[in-house]
This record gives C-alpha cells, sequence and structure tokens, in this order.
C-alpha cells in the first residue's frame, strides 16, 4: 500500500467510518421520559444488541470505507467478479447509508447512535463516490516531503568560499616555511601585496640630480627571500633546464622564492620541491 497516495476524500472516508464504528455503542432509541413506580422500565440497546441492524448500517459501512482506502491505495487496482475493491466499497458504503436512512423514518424515538450513524454514513457514502470526481478532495492527504539540499561542491556558485587559498596573508595559517616575524623573508604575509618587481614608495622626494643619474643595478648577493602568487596556473621547471614541469603553482597559493635565476624566479612549493618559474608576469607579492 502507497499511504501517499491516499487524497482529501480517502481522509473524510476514514473519518466518517470511525465517528460510524463509535456511534454503534450509542443508544439507538431514546429514553422515554417517565417517572413513577407505573412507569415500565426500558433499557436503550445500541446497535450491538441488534444483529441485523448491526451487519446492514454499522459494519457495511465500515467494511465499504476499508475496501475504499485499500482500493485506492494499491499500486495495482485488484478486481473481484470484474469490479475492483473501490467499486465494491462505494457499494457497500451507499446500501449503509440506505439502510440507515429508512431505519430512522421507521424508528420510533431515534437515540444518539441512530443519529449520528445516520450523519456518519451519509457522508461516507458521499466522500466515497465524490472523492474521484471533486478537485478538492482529489488533493493528496499528506504532502510531498521536499528533498534534502544536497551538499555543494567547493567552488560551486554561491557556495561558501574561504577568505583564500592555503597560506593566504589574511588567513589564520601560515605559508609553508613561514616564520612570523622572519626578517629574511622581505616582509611578512600580513603585508599587503603588489606586483612582482615594483618599487617601494621612496621615504622623501629625490632631487633632480639623482633622477638623472641610472639606477644602479642590485648585486645578485642581495636577493631577499619574498612570498608571491601567480594570477593562473603556471608551470614549474626543473632548476637543471628540463622542459618538463616538476610541479604547478596554482593561483590563489602563496609560494616562496628563494632566488632568482635570469628573469625567472627559483620557488619552493608547500612540499619543498625547488623550481624555476619562467613566467613572472602579474605575479603578487606578499
Amino acid at each position: 500500500m502507497n499511504i501517499r497516495s491516499l487524497t482529501r476524500g480517502d481522509g473524510v472516508v476514514i473519518g466518517a467510518a470511525v465517528v460510524l464504528f463509535i456511534a454503534s455503542f450509542l443508544n439507538l432509541t431514546s429514553t422515554p421520559s417517565c417517572s413513577g413506580q407505573f412507569c415500565p422500565s426500558q433499557s436503550a440497546p445500541n446497535a450491538w444488541d441488534s444483529l441485523s441492524l448491526l451487519m446492514s448500517m454499522y459494519l457495511a459501512g465500515i467494511i465499504g470505507a476499508v475496501l475504499v482506502v485499500v482500493g485506492r491505495s494499491l499500486p495495482q487496482p485488484k478486481t473481484v467478479a470484474g469490479l475492483d475493491l473501490t467499486q465494491f466499497g462505494v457499494a457497500f458504503t451507499v446500501f449503509a447509508a440506505w439502510t440507515a436512512f429508512w431505519t430512522i423514518i421507521d424508528a420510533h424515538g431515534s437515540g444518539a447512535g441512530m443519529i449520528l450513524g445516520l450523519i456518519a454514513a451519509l457522508v461516507l457514502a458521499a466522500a466515497a463516490v465524490a472523492a474521484p470526481l471533486v478537485a478538492a478532495l482529489k488533493a493528496p492527504l499528506m504532502g510531498t516531503p521536499s528533498p534534502a539540499a544536497a551538499p555543494q561542491p567547493y567552488g560551486y556558485p554561491g557556495a561558501a568560499q574561504p577568505a583564500g587559498g592555503y597560506g593566504y596573508p589574511g588567513a589564520a595559517q601560515q605559508p609553508y616555511g613561514a616564520q612570523p616575524g622572519d626578517p629574511s623573508l622581505g616582509g611578512h604575509p600580513g603585508a599587503q601585496a603588489q606586483p612582482f618587481g615594483a618599487q617601494a614608495p621612496a621615504a622623501a622626494e629625490p632631487n633632480k640630480d639623482s633622477q638623472a643619474q641610472p639606477a644602479a643595478a642590485a648585486p645578485a648577493g642581495d636577493f631577499a627571500p619574498f612570498w608571491f602568487a601567480v594570477p593562473v596556473a603556471r608551470p614549474l621547471y626543473a632548476e637543471d633546464g628540463s622542459p618538463t614541469p616538476i610541479a604547478e603553482l596554482a593561483p590563489g597559493t602563496w609560494y616562496l622564492a628563494v632566488d632568482q635565476r635570469g628573469p625567472g624566479l627559483v620557488a619552493q612549493t608547500q612540499d619543498g620541491r625547488r623550481g624555476v618559474l619562467q613566467d613572472t608576469t602579474g605575479i603578487q607579492r606578499g
């Protein structure tokens, strides 16, 4: 049985069947208002004291409700003598309502069990017949659960992104091999990033004579290691000049430049490998 296939009409059928079952325990006739020793002692029977009424009205309606609900919740309809269970159930509910109607007309002083049973039987038959026809009753009884949100992979648009990659200057973790406050690194990862080769602003404006003189090239022995990041992925070649890259530098990760090799830099990766970065265009210094 597929419980989620039940409709609001099936819910009304189930509710009416429960009320009909409760009504079978209530009084069928009303107690006469009489006082004194001459009043006959009468007991108020319920449906369980009358087998014919119990079977033709109360149990017929309950059995019909069960057949309707089971027949509509099965994935494949079950047929008996060419009719499915739902059609048998509708017939039982209509028969129960018809019996209740004529029984209460013929009764002399109907009790709570008869009145409530008639109302429940009429509602039960109406819901069983109208459930496949009325749009409000065809709506699902139980809402369809919404699918759980799948976790988004790292880098998916709209997903939460970390502030920076491994060793980012503003991140809490330190780049590979960095020592806080180490003056030999030519700056610390918390310093403002600037393009490789950019000149630091002068403390004071130089005079015209110093501008006319060409700047003396810094000797190679004065190279100070510094942290840098590449704008795009770039290959790192072996120091012996081999044309096969030994690693690839990824953007968003900071690497340590330990020496200068002509126009390129000798860089060290997080796992300790060293190689030559031949293309230094647009790299950012830490």
